[in-house]
């Protein structure tokens, strides 16, 4: 592999995915919109060329994507956009592949798996999504998979890590190190996934690196599964924090999204939070190796160092 881009270089996945490929010695151009960011994260990394400008702008993609490889694509714009920009985001995209002759990596949830039933998710699961996210998102997966360009799309549970803002447990670990009274979103002893980014990066530039990946899905499970409860006693563990961990329900979530856009789309998630989706990981380590797994008392503690500095 010569040149990577990635899209999205300041979200959480894109973060971990430039400083994997950086520390494997791979040249890496980060994309992302925002100039002060890309230049707090990147600046003085001798791997990395960061560019700052709008994804949606063709010719501008198109001019930084020259000569690159494999575009890992790591872009999660607001839900309050996926119905208007979700799929012309991604055309955009695999236009821009298409142009540039090159592979593309796609860095993906489980919302299109719908409902678990109870049962652990695999490559073979069919996909019913049973909300309006996860049918949008299997619309975008139809679409990269009948694009013609070389593609394997990554299947991640909800993440947590460095600069992973919008993630769950990210929101409770922000007022924990900031000595505010914080909050859990949903059920706190119900037990879910939280997959660690820099494992999630760790499985997707492994996989971008084997043939045998495109034109496939692949599932990349977390270390294991947890409840909010453990969650909340490894990080008081680490920070000392002692006040009382509130819990955000779906009603809150109503009563808040009344007022605000992006919460008001994020209540239909919440199903998530009553029945969750938990991935089988045999076929990655089938075909590409062992999954990276990082334990979450590891992973949480390096998370917090992040918001310390």
């Amino acid at each position: 592999m010569k040149k990577s881009l990635v899209l999205g270089a300041t979200g959480g996945m894109g973060y971990s995915i430039v400083r994997e490929l950086s520390a494997r010695g791979m040249e890496v151009i980060a994309f992302a919109r925002t100039k002060k960011r890309l230049h707090e994260m990147f600046d003085g990394d001798p791997n990395v060329v960061w560019k700052s400008g709008d994804v949606f702008n063709q010719y501008e993609l198109e001019e930084i994507a020259q000569n690159v490889d494999i575009i890992y694509h790591a872009i999660n714009i607001p839900y309050g956009d996926w119905k208007e920009k979700l799929i012309p985001l991604n055309q955009n995209i695999i236009n821009t592949a298409k142009n540039a002759s090159a592979k593309l990596a796609v860095v993906d949830n489980i919302y299109s798996y719908g409902r678990s039933n109870g049962k652990k998710i695999t490559e073979n699961t069919p996909k019913n999504p049973n909300t309006k996210k996860g049918k949008l998102r299997l619309e975008m997966i139809n679409l990269i998979q009948q694009s013609g360009v070389p593609y394997f799309i990554a299947h991640f549970p909800d993440f947590y890590g460095p600069y992973a803002e919008n993630a769950q447990i990210n929101y409770t670990l922000r007022d924990i190190v900031n000595g505010k009274k914080a909050r859990f979103i949903g059920k706190q002893d119900l037990l879910r996934e939280h997959i660690y980014t820099p494992d999630g990066a760790k499985a997707i530039v492994e996989l971008s690196l084997h043939e045998v990946a495109y034109g496939q899905s692949w599932n990349i499970p977390a270390y294991d599964v947890i409840t909010g409860d453990e969650i909340i006693k490894l990080v008081r563990d680490v920070t000392g924090y002692n006040k009382p961990v509130g819990t955000v329900t779906k009603n809150m979530l109503r009563l808040v999204g009344l007022f605000d856009k992006q919460m008001r789309e994020f209540v239909e998630m919440q199903y998530l939070n009553e029945e969750p989706v938990v991935l089988d990981g045999q076929k990655y380590e089938q075909f590409i190796g062992k999954v990276p797994k990082t334990p979450y008392q590891e992973g949480l503690k390096k998370t917090l160092e992040v918001y310390k500095v």
